[in-house]
């Protein structure tokens, strides 16, 4: 297995969104930590069947799964510019195997499947339109994972807990990390702006 700094290094070959959409909330996700996480699912051995990447984006998640040893992955997105960026990015990054793009949106599955685990960076729901579209992505992920790694706002550790407890799963690992994000909207103000975000696992298997 490679380390953690190899898989970033080889996930800093992804590239951004060409023409990101403010109303999906398309801020992509870090090499880090989109290596953290999925070093993470590899440790705790979540990688060997199939994953899949809700609301993919540039594909950050799904390559480093692919670049991993999954029976299969599976990137979906609802924007059709998105995944076109993801299948460019899978050239850069070059895994053995590479994902399945799939047109789709995360809170509506066009999949049929069972038992995977899902890793991703949903939409926080903070634009007018589009609240709570973090708990429709976890909902969609209920429908085919009983692994779920995601990532949200800084503040949602009672909502994500409450949520997978309702559901009769649990929440086995919870950290902190931070969002390197540029200015990629007319309303940003700043060239670059870190938020404050965190990561959880939860669990439905052996519950």
């Amino acid at each position: 297995m490679d380390s953690k700094r190899a898989l970033e290094r080889r996930l800093s070959r992804v590239r951004g969104f060409d023409e990101p959409r403010v109303e999906l909330e398309q801020y992509p996700t870090p090499a880090d930590v989109a290596a953290q996480l999925v070093h993470l699912a590899d440790l705790q051995g979540d990688l060997e069947g199939t994953v899949v990447d809700l609301g993919t984006g540039t594909g950050m998640l799904a390559l480093g799964a692919a670049l991993r040893t999954p029976e299969r992955v599976v990137g979906l997105d609802a924007d059709r510019g998105a995944l076109a960026t993801a299948q460019e990015n899978e050239r850069r990054v070059d895994p053995s195997q590479g994902p399945d793009w799939l047109l789709g949106d995360g809170g509506r599955l066009p999949l049929r499947l069972s038992g995977a685990t899902v890793l991703m960076n949903p939409p926080f729901g903070a634009q007018h339109g589009n609240r709570g579209a973090d708990k429709r992505f976890l909902e969609g992920a209920l429908e085919i994972a009983d692994v779920v790694y995601s990532i949200h706002n800084a503040g949602s550790r009672e909502f994500v807990e409450s949520f997978v407890a309702d559901n009769g799963g649990r929440v086995t690992h919870a950290y902190e990390l931070a969002l390197e994000i540029d200015r990629q909207f007319d309303f940003h103000d700043e060239e670059s702006r870190t938020i404050r975000a965190e990561c959880y696992r939860s669990s439905w298997r052996g519950v």
